[in-house]
């Protein structure tokens, strides 16, 4: 079977719990450093699958490389092949789809609850989960393309995760890892210095009960990647 591809947009930012999920299962996968200045691949059959991790830029941004992956993931979804979205991941499918990314009222930064739409299209992602405690930082949110589906919200973010067919973008972070989490909260210091508002933690906050908190939200990660396997370019079925 074909790798996943996972795209990389920050040193910091990469795939964390997801590798180590699709390497629990023998699932070969390569790491698209897009923030090296890899080239965004020509085709999505390349492929079995196509995820895209977080990242500091916007985008809105004018940077070289965001042309082609929104191209990129039009002709995934075209051709089949699923794409997965963290955060910026999820803003660029939303772009790409036919959504737009703005600015969320409020930044979302540490951990705060995801509540899980009580849909038949969430529970086939989230199964009995109503809802989670999950980790965030972003400043900016999507609407949902045409022919999306809401699954998941926050109290400061109204679209939290989103499916469509195969597709699932999340604006939350359910990949991470404790290393990830202290590497950003070193990393994004002066920001959380810089930000004094309820639904910003502190670096303190954010990193107390680390070990828990992670081992549930790697669950709820675990759950979904399930699902999101299943639709995997050539993958055998059971």
């Amino acid at each position: 079977m074909k790798p996943v591809a996972i795209f990389r947009h920050s040193p910091i930012e990469g795939p964390g719990y997801f590798a180590t999920y699709l390497e629990a299962r023998s699932l070969d996968w390569k790491l698209v450093k897009i923030d090296a200045g890899a080239a965004v691949p020509a085709s999505a059959g390349e492929f079995s699958g196509l995820a895209f991790m977080g990242g500091p830029v916007s985008v809105n941004d004018d940077l070289p490389w965001i042309p082609g992956v929104l191209r990129l993931i039009r002709a995934a979804v075209d051709a089949g092949v699923p794409v997965l979205g963290h955060c910026l991941g999820a803003q660029l499918m939303s772009r790409a789809l036919g959504g737009a990314v703005g600015p969320n009222p409020s930044k979302e930064i540490g951990w705060g609850r995801v509540d899980v739409a009580d849909s038949e299209q969430a529970r086939a992602w989230f199964g009995d989960t109503r809802g989670f405690l999950s980790f965030h930082w972003h400043g900016e949110t999507y609407t949902l393309p045409p022919g999306a589906a809401c699954i998941a919200s926050s109290p400061h973010c109204g679209n939290q995760a989103f499916v469509l067919e195969r597709h699932l973008g999340m604006q939350c972070h359910v990949e991470m890892t404790p290393e990830m989490v202290r590497a950003w909260c070193e990393s994004g210091k002066d920001e959380l210095a810089r930000c004094a508002c309820p639904t910003v933690q502190d670096a303190h906050e954010i990193q107390a009960h680390l070990q828990p908190r992670i081992a549930v939200l790697n669950a709820v990660a675990a759950r979904l990647y399930d699902r999101w396997i299943e639709g995997l370019k050539g993958r055998p079925r059971p």
